[in-house]
């Protein structure tokens, strides 16, 4: 997966995606006033302001197919119409995704955890709840399921955002010491478990890619923004598969219940039946780091089993066991 945001529309993405989140997750109708003061991007404007951009979101939101619903929560008083999203006209029918298409789902989960639209849709559910707002679950389908961890990941993604060239200290691959980079962003990439950030190194004048996890420190925004402009054509994820260092030594095997774990059967050597457990299959994958491949298979549960080799199997179960306790 490759992220590649367009700074301009930013912020109104977020506003629209926490309008949308905030509609689904009450009971009621909400007011105009409630919808203000629980949904980021409204607070800090006038009344006429406000007002004006929830009619341009709301017009925004219908031509994009979601049904808002209007009405209010008496039928005795005559009070200000409210506004919701009935999850029944909203939810999707059943779908059918062919494997690819449900490993980028999967990888488009993993970002959603670690991206900054996260932060702003929890505060948005919160102050739904302390203004007595009765909010339903949120859905299934926007549940966060494995994030990226890595400390450098939101400086990175968010200069890819907005053009800008950055600076840091990266510890380059067999033991060199750390050095210096500046580099301008072209995307954030995950490639078998791992980040990846892809870029011109400015000192190197060459294409280049950098291991998220091996960025030391912060990274550093060295431009304005809109200064970074990105090839046309360019493959990023290919950039990454040609580029990238430290491929799989070990090979894991692992069963999968039916139906998941598509990430890894995309990058599966080998799949076969589980003669153990009816209708699983074990796929071989491969990796290098036991925590990092640990990483990658906690995140499915009960529906991934790791069979082999003992150091992955042991990662795996010393994971949960911490997640348990």
């Amino acid at each position: 997966m490759q992220a590649n945001v367009a700074g301009v529309s930013a912020k109104k993405t977020e506003r629209l995606l926490n309008l949308v989140i905030c509609l689904l997750a009450t009971r009621r109708f909400l007011s105009v006033q409630e919808i203000r003061s629980a949904v980021p991007g409204y607070g800090q404007d006038t009344e006429e302001a406000f007002r004006r951009m929830f009619e341009r979101d709301k017009e925004e939101l219908r031509e994009l197919g979601i049904p808002l619903e209007t009405g209010t929560n008496s039928h005795v008083h005559e009070d200000e119409p409210g506004y919701r999203i009935a999850r029944r006209d909203y939810e999707l029918p059943d779908i059918t995704l062919e494997p690819d298409e449900a490993a980028a789902l999967g990888l488009a989960a993993r970002l959603w955890q670690s991206a900054p639209l996260a932060g702003a849709t929890g505060t948005a559910l919160l102050k739904l709840q302390a203004a007595g707002v009765d909010a339903a679950p949120v859905p299934a389908a926007l549940e966060p399921r494995v994030g990226a961890s890595e400390p450098a990941f939101e400086g990175c993604l968010r200069a890819v955002r907005d053009g800008r060239p950055l600076t840091f200290t990266y510890r380059a691959s067999g033991g060199k010491p750390p050095s210096s980079r500046s580099v301008e962003p072209w995307g954030v990439v995950s490639w078998r478990g791992r980040w990846y950030l892809v870029g011109r190194d400015r000192d190197r004048d060459a294409e280049r890619v950098f291991r998220l996890s091996r960025i030391v420190g912060d990274v550093t925004e060295a431009g304005p923004a809109g200064s970074v402009v990105v090839p046309e054509q360019v493959d990023l994820r290919g950039m990454v598969a040609r580029m990238a260092t430290d491929e799989p030594r070990l090979t894991a095997r692992v069963s999968l219940r039916p139906g998941t774990g598509w990430e890894l059967r995309r990058d599966a050597g080998a799949s076969n039946p589980d003669p153990e457990r009816d209708t699983w299959t074990i796929v071989e994958v491969g990796f290098s780091d036991p925590e990092r491949f640990a990483d990658r298979v906690t995140g499915y549960g009960p529906d991934a089993v790791v069979l082999s080799p003992p150091q992955a199997r042991a990662a795996v179960v010393e994971r949960l066991r911490g997640l348990a306790s």
